[in-house]
């Protein structure tokens, strides 16, 4: 019998060595199996990449591009059109004799008279206003400059010498919305002097909740990005102009990322909108279990843009960065001295998973465990019977 307990622990170690401590309970995948991720085909499509220089170079170059400033650069311009349902005031000035009343000056000269003030009007459905021994004259579209120049020309022959003065009353088609997590969301409206997006959530009434806590998501033209409002206010670049119907919303909803396997708590975790570094998200999960961690097995999943690694993975760049977003697993060696100082340049993303992987001896020890959980009733079981 000890013989044959002998053969079956040698059977069962030859086994673990082998492949078989696969087997054995773990909270995630081997280190191997991530690392061998591209060579899977039910893995396709994900990428395995090292956190080293060069991406922790390509990755704080495509952040710095995701700001406002650089996502809406060609937008902004200051003035906007008028559009449909805004209210104009119209002044037409002559010289006497005037189309639009007045006299001669007494002394005989061509003085200018008094102008004539139209009642205000509403742009309507056509997009047109009216005019006087004119018609209706086409508005929207047109700047203020432009509609002056239009209704002058089209008085030239009827109006001695007409000059038109064109005063926006109140516009509602030239506006943004703010909304979210602001004192009160508001409809503001734009002006020729080229409203920020600070002055939005000013008009607001500012935001609920600290500064760093917030999160400002601008939605243009069908396109959104999100930046953390502390940032805009460290870079006025960022406090970018707005454009005609921007939407500005304001979110206090903390990101967090999910910490999973050899870590001191596997847990979910909130972080502010500023960002905390990997350096900061390991210290706040209790940083690597010693006893079962395996430090050259610490990967971060992450649904990355595009932008960031389209020159560095396989395929097509042109293909890549036609993509909304790639799977990419991040690997960090964290036996590397030089990893520490990568960590903490590499900044955490909304939802994303941090997985540290259990090392071999780890996987040992719990095998071991098991063979004492059988080998133990076996020879209690054989002590009886003797």
């Amino acid at each position: 019998m000890l013989r044959l307990l002998s053969s079956l622990l040698l059977g069962f170690y030859c086994l673990f060595l082998f492949g078989c401590g696969s087997f054995l309970p773990s909270s995630g995948p081997r280190s191997s199996t991530i690392k061998d991720a591209g060579d899977s085909k039910r893995m396709e499509g994900i990428h395995v990449v090292e956190l080293d220089s060069k991406t922790l170079a390509r990755f704080l170059q495509a952040q710095h591009k995701m700001g406002f400033a650089d996502a809406f650069a060609a937008y902004g311009a200051i003035g906007h059109p008028i559009g449909k349902g805004d209210v104009l005031a119209v002044a037409i000035w002559e010289v006497a004799p005037a189309l639009f009343g007045g006299s001669l000056d007494p002394r005989g000269s061509n003085a200018a008279t008094n102008g004539m003030f139209l009642p205000e009007q509403m742009v309507d459905e056509h997009g047109t206003i009216t005019i006087p021994f004119v018609g209706p004259v086409k508005a929207a579209g047109l700047t203020i400059e432009d509609l002056q120049r239009s209704i002058a020309a089209s008085l030239e022959g009827k109006a001695n010498q007409p000059q038109v003065l064109v005063k926006m009353v109140r516009s509602v088609s030239a506006g943004v919305t703010v909304v979210g997590e602001v004192s009160s969301s508001v409809r503001m409206p734009l002006t020729a002097r080229g409203e920020c997006l600070l002055d939005a959530i000013a008009a607001a009434g500012g935001t609920r909740h600290p500064v760093e806590k917030m999160t400002v998501q601008l939605t243009r033209d069908g396109q959104a990005k999100s930046m953390a409002c502390e940032h805009i206010l460290r870079d006025p670049r960022q406090n970018i102009r707005l454009k005609s119907n921007d939407v500005v919303t304001l979110f206090y909803k903390p990101h967090s990322f999910t910490a999973l396997g050899a870590t001191g708590r596997n847990e979910e975790v909130d972080f502010e909108a500023t960002g905390i570094s990997l350096a900061q998200a390991l210290g706040r999960v209790g940083g690597l279990q010693e006893n079962s961690a395996n430090a050259r097995g610490v990967f971060l999943f992450r649904f990355e843009s595009p932008a960031v690694l389209a020159d560095a993975i396989p395929g097509s760049e042109r293909e890549v960065k036609a993509k909304k977003s790639i799977p990419v697993v991040y690997r960090i060696d964290m036996k590397d001295p030089a990893s520490f100082f990568l960590a903490q340049q590499f900044t955490m993303q909304d939802k994303d998973i941090l997985f540290v992987a259990h090392a071999s001896s780890a996987d040992l020890k719990k095998f071991l465990g098991l063979l004492v959980s059988v080998v133990y009733p076996i020879e209690n079981f054989m002590n009886i019977n003797d």
